[in-house]
C-alpha cells in the first residue's frame, strides 16, 4: 500500500482511517512487516477494523466519500461516508433478503422501484425473477452509481438489463412526480438518522401520502431497517416497524446475521394485503420464479428468520421511540 492510500480517508466528516500496525510475526525489528486496516466506528466507544491488502479505489461526490477496500477476511467491501455498504463475500446474504421475500409474497410481479440501491445488487436480485418486465432503481448520487458500475464486476451484467430503468433523482421526488403504480417498492437507503438525507424517506407521512398510493392495490413494499441485534435494534430497527405499522395492514419484521456488518440486521416487509410465508410454498416459489439458486434463503430459514426474541418485541408498539415523522 502506498503512502497516499495510509492517511484518513476523508479527513472532514468522520471517515474512519486506513492505518498500519506491526504484524505480531517474530522478526527483527529491520524486518517486521506491517498490516494495514480500515477503521469504521460503531458507536463512541467500539469500532470495528479489517485488515487491508489493499485501497483499490477512492472518489468523492457531491454527496458521500466513496472506496472500494481489498479486505484480507470479506474481499472486496464497498464503504461511503466510512460505513461498510456491502461485502463481497456476505452481500447475497442482505440482499437477497431484502428483494426476494417481497417478490415471493407478491402472486405475480412485474414492476419494482427501488429507491437507492446505486451498488445495483438490489437489482440485480430483483431482475433474477422471471416475472419481472421493469425495475426502476433511483438513486440520488450519479457518482455513486458510476463508480459501482465501473468496480463491482459482479453487478455489471444487471446494469446492462434492458429491464433496468436507471434514474438519477431523489427517490421521494421521483415517486411523486411518476403517475404509474408499483406492484414491489424497495428501500434499499441509508438508515434515518434525525437530519440525515434520508430521514424524510422513513416518516408515516411519507410513507402513507407518498409511497403508498404508488403501489398497485395488491402491492408489497420492504425496507431495509437497519441494525437488529439485542443492543443495536433501539437505533432505528423498532422505530422503522412502529411507523410502518401505523400505515399498512400486514407488517412484518425479519433479521438475519451478516457477518461483515459485525451485527444482526433487519428488514421491514408490508401490505395491505396479507403476506403468505409459509415454508414450503415459498420453496415452490423459489424454484418455479427465480433463475439461478438462492446462496441464502429458502423458505424454512425466512419463517425462522421473522422470529424475534423478546428483546426486540417488547420494543414494538411502545411509545416510547423516536417517532419517524417530519415536524
Amino acid at each position: 500500500m502506498g503512502e497516499l492510500d495510509k492517511v484518513l480517508l476523508n479527513n472532514g466528516n468522520g471517515f474512519s482511517k486506513v492505518h498500519c500496525e506491526p504484524t505480531n510475526q517474530k522478526e527483527s525489528n529491520d524486518e517486521q512487516k506491517e498490516d494495514s486496516w480500515f477503521e469504521e466506528e460503531l458507536d463512541a466507544d467500539l469500532k470495528w477494523s479489517f485488515a487491508l491488502n489493499r485501497v483499490l479505489h477512492r472518489g468523492t461526490s457531491e454527496y458521500q466519500d466513496i472506496a472500494l477496500l481489498d479486505t484480507k477476511r470479506f474481499g472486496k467491501v464497498l464503504v461511503i461516508d466510512g460505513k461498510m455498504q456491502s461485502a463481497e463475500v456476505d452481500e447475497f446474504i442482505y440482499h437477497e433478503s431484502l428483494i426476494h421475500p417481497a417478490l415471493l409474497c407478491h402472486s405475480n410481479p412485474k414492476t419494482v422501484f427501488i429507491m437507492g440501491g446505486g451498488e445495483g445488487s438490489a437489482a440485480r436480485e430483483a431482475l433474477r425473477h422471471k416475472s419481472i418486465d421493469k425495475v426502476v432503481m433511483c438513486d440520488i448520487d450519479q457518482e455513486v452509481v458510476d463508480f459501482c458500475r465501473k468496480h463491482l464486476t459482479a453487478n455489471q451484467e444487471a446494469f446492462r438489463n434492458i429491464k433496468l430503468n436507471l434514474v438519477i433523482n431523489d427517490a421521494k421526488a421521483e415517486l411523486e412526480d411518476r403517475d404509474e403504480k408499483f406492484d414491489i417498492i424497495v428501500g434499499d437507503l441509508a438508515d434515518p438518522v434525525e437530519g440525515g438525507p434520508c430521514y424524510q424517506l422513513y416518516t408515516k407521512s411519507f410513507y402513507e401520502n407518498i409511497l403508498k398510493p404508488k403501489l398497485t392495490d395488491n402491492g408489497v413494499f420492504v425496507t431495509q431497517a437497519g441494525p437488529a441485534g439485542v443492543f443495536t435494534h433501539k437505533e432505528v430497527f423498532s422505530s422503522i416497524y412502529n411507523t410502518i405499522k401505523q400505515v399498512f395492514k400486514y407488517v412484518l419484521a425479519y433479521t438475519a446475521h451478516v457477518p461483515s456488518f459485525a451485527d444482526i440486521w433487519g428488514w421491514v416487509i408490508a401490505s395491505d394485503q396479507p403476506l403468505c410465508i409459509e415454508a414450503a410454498k415459498l420453496d415452490k416459489k423459489i424454484s418455479e420464479r427465480i433463475d439461478g439458486e438462492l446462496l441464502y434463503l429458502n423458505g424454512a430459514s425466512f419463517v425462522s428468520s421473522t422470529i424475534l426474541n423478546k428483546t426486540i418485541t417488547k420494543t414494538y408498539d411502545i411509545k416510547l421511540f423516536l417517532v419517524m415523522e417530519l415536524i
